[in-house]
């Protein structure tokens, strides 16, 4: 990798090297509301051009993060919805339990309320767990 990037750099010097050589005349720039003082075309292609890939870069760099926050967002957005649709699962679960009939509703077919207890003997119901009376049948 840092022979590619010394390659890379070598021929950029000796791009620009070339492009001073080969242009060595020196030109006024008007900068609209300003003049700058005259200067080698070569030096000024090389200027623009490395203000161009810097603004380049720059942008490409910001855009590119934009495009991240994009791709982040959508993905945040898919794995929502995936745990919305599991806590959604997770309370019908929850709710058919609660709702779900209890042992002695089961297995004697009577309802649960609360101060009712089946009796075990003789399978009526009283109405107070103090009061139960256990009698047996002959």
């Amino acid at each position: 990798m840092r022979f590619i990037l010394f390659v890379l750099l070598f021929l950029s010097f000796a791009y620009a090297l070339g492009l001073v050589l080969v242009n060595n005349t020196d030109i006024g720039v008007n900068l609209l509301f300003s003049q700058a003082p005259a200067m080698n075309l070569g030096l000024l292609l090389i200027l623009c051009l490395t203000l161009g890939i810097i603004i380049g870069l720059l942008l490409s760099l910001l855009l590119f993060r934009v495009f991240q926050n994009k791709w982040e967002i959508s993905r945040l957005q898919k794995n929502n919805a995936h745990l919305q649709e599991q806590l959604n699962q997770a309370n019908i679960a929850i709710d058919r339990q609660a709702n779900a009939p209890t042992a002695e509703q089961a297995i004697y077919g009577t309802p649960a309320a609360p101060g009712v207890v089946a009796d075990d003997i003789d399978n009526t119901i009283a109405a107070d767990a103090s009061v139960i009376k256990k009698t047996k049948r002959f």
